[in-house]
């Protein structure tokens, strides 16, 4: 009984990381189909001289880059793979606009609404909006309290 015992939990496991692979290799099988259907679907869009290959493709009896050029289906894929690195980058250049909002909210901070609106305004304003944004989301604002706090207190009562 307790070697069934022991052996159950490896038994549970092993499904678990075969679905797991699984699933990603079908997540990987299907970008790879949706980026070919994309390139196909692109492809029939142009045309760019015809089917025909004229001799000034070759050289020497090889074909030169310029039939490649010429492939509507090569110029499909070139378009989508373009068109999803400047998507990428833009969405990498928001990420990176917005890591001051993100850790404001991170630590709880009560200045998470200003540092939204400055974020704002330094992306449509001018920059300093955004360095001033940055500075109050990572600024340590208990501390500098706490410091400040006993600056005070020690003017007030002085060196006796």
């Amino acid at each position: 009984m307790t070697e069934q015992l022991e052996t159950a939990p490896i038994a549970t496991t092993k499904p678990n990381i075969v679905v797991r692979i699984f699933k990603k290799s079908l997540t990987v099988i299907a970008a790879f189909s949706a980026l070919g259907l994309l390139s196909y679907l692109f492809s029939l869009l142009t045309q760019i001289h015809g089917k025909s290959l004229p001799e000034s493709y070759f050289v020497n009896g090889y074909p030169s880059i310029l039939a490649l050029l010429d492939s509507e289906l090569f110029m499909g894929f070139v378009f989508v793979v373009t068109i999803a690195i400047i998507c990428y980058t833009l969405l990498l250049f928001w990420r990176l606009h917005e890591v001051a909002v993100h850790k404001a909210e991170a630590m709880s901070s009560a200045h998470t609404q200003i540092v939204f609106a400055l974020s704002l305004c330094g992306l449509f304003i001018d920059k300093a909006w955004w360095v001033l944004a940055i500075i109050i989301a990572f600024g340590r604002w208990d501390v500098l309290a706490n410091r400040l706090s006993s600056i005070i207190s020690n003017g007030i009562k002085g060196d006796k």
